[in-house]
C-alpha cells in the first residue's frame, strides 16, 4: 500500500489516478520538465571558459579577443597600436591583420556573443543569463531555450554590423541576453500576463541601454527584437503539429538576419 495524506491507496489506485491527471503543456505545445538547467549552465560555461582565456592570454591586449570581437571592418594590429590601412599594405609592412565581417571573419557573428573582457561585464551578463534561462529554459524547453539564445545574438549581431562603427569592436552576450527578455516579454503577453512586473526592468535595461557607458545600443535592441520575433513563431505555431513550421520560420528569419549581413558587406 502507498501511504497517503488520509489513510492508504493501493498501487493500482495510484497508477490509475496519475493517468488520469492531465499533464500541463508549454505555451509552444511540449511538455514541461521540472528538471536542472543544463543548457543555461552550459552557456554560462563557455561564456566563462572563453574569458578564461582571454584572461590568462593578456586581458585586453589578447588577441583571442581580437579574432572574437565583432566588427565589421579589419585593422592593422602594430605595436603602436591598431590602424585602418589596407590588408596588403599591413602584411607587407610585417604586420598582424586583425580580420572583420567585411574581410571574411563571418565566424565573429557568433563569437562575439560568447566573448568577455572585463570580468565585471562577464558577473553581470552570466547573472542575468543565470536568472532568465532559471524561468525560460524549463518552459520553453532545451532546444528552444538554446535557438532562442542563438539567433536573439545573431540579431544583436546583425545590427551591430549595420549600425556601429566599421573598425569598431563589440563583445558581450547582452544582445543573446536581451534576446531572452523579449522572449518573456511575448511568453507573458501570450498568457495573459500583465507586464506591470516587468516594466521596472525594461526600463532600467533600457536606461542602460541608451545612457550607459561603452553600452552597444545595437547589440541589445538587435538582440531584443530577435527574441520578440523567434518567441512570436513558436507561440503562434504553437501546436505539435506545427513544428516543421516553427523550425522552417525560424530558418527563414535566420537567413534573413545572414542577408542583412551580406547585403551590409556588399554596400562597405
Amino acid at each position: 500500500m502507498t501511504p497517503a495524506s488520509v489513510g492508504f491507496h493501493c498501487p493500482e489506485c495510484v497508477r490509475e489516478g496519475q493517468k488520469s491527471v492531465r499533464q500541463p503543456k508549454r505555451l509552444t505545445g511540449a511538455r514541461v520538465g521540472f528538471r536542472a538547467l543544463p543548457v543555461t549552465f552550459s552557456l554560462i560555461g563557455v561564456n566563462v571558459l572563453v574569458w578564461l582565456s582571454i584572461f590568462l592570454t593578456g586581458g585586453s591586449a589578447s588577441r583571442i579577443a581580437d579574432f572574437l570581437a565583432i566588427r565589421l571592418q579589419g585593422y592593422c594590429l602594430t605595436p603602436e597600436g591598431g590602424f585602418a590601412v589596407p590588408r596588403e599594405v599591413c602584411r607587407s609592412s610585417g604586420y598582424q591583420w586583425m580580420p572583420g565581417v567585411d574581410d571574411g571573419a563571418v565566424w565573429q557573428l557568433l563569437t562575439s556573443m560568447f566573448t568577455h573582457v572585463s570580468l565585471i561585464h562577464l558577473a553581470v551578463n552570466m547573472f542575468s543569463l543565470y536568472l532568465l534561462g532559471s524561468f525560460l529554459e524549463p518552459i520553453v524547453g532545451r532546444l528552444r531555450f538554446l535557438v532562442f539564445y542563438v539567433i536573439s545574438g545573431l540579431a544583436g549581431s546583425a545590427l551591430i554590423v549595420w549600425a556601429s562603427t566599421p573598425a569598431g569592436s563589440t563583445v558581450g552576450a547582452s544582445g543573446a541576453i536581451f534576446g531572452l527578455l523579449g522572449v518573456l516579454v511575448v511568453l507573458f503577453v501570450r498568457a495573459g500576463q500583465s507586464l506591470a512586473p516587468l516594466l521596472p526592468v525594461l526600463l532600467i535595461n533600457a536606461g542602460i541601454t541608451f545612457f550607459g557607458n561603452g553600452i552597444s545600443w545595437q547589440g541589445h535592441v538587435g538582440g531584443f527584437i530577435g527574441g520578440l520575433v523567434v518567441a512570436g513563431v513558436f507561440t503562434s505555431l504553437r501546436a505539435d503539429r506545427k513544428a516543421p513550421l516553427q523550425w522552417a520560420a525560424l530558418a527563414g528569419f535566420t537567413l534573413v538576419l545572414l542577408a542583412l549581413v551580406g547585403a551590409r558587406m556588399v554596400s562597405f
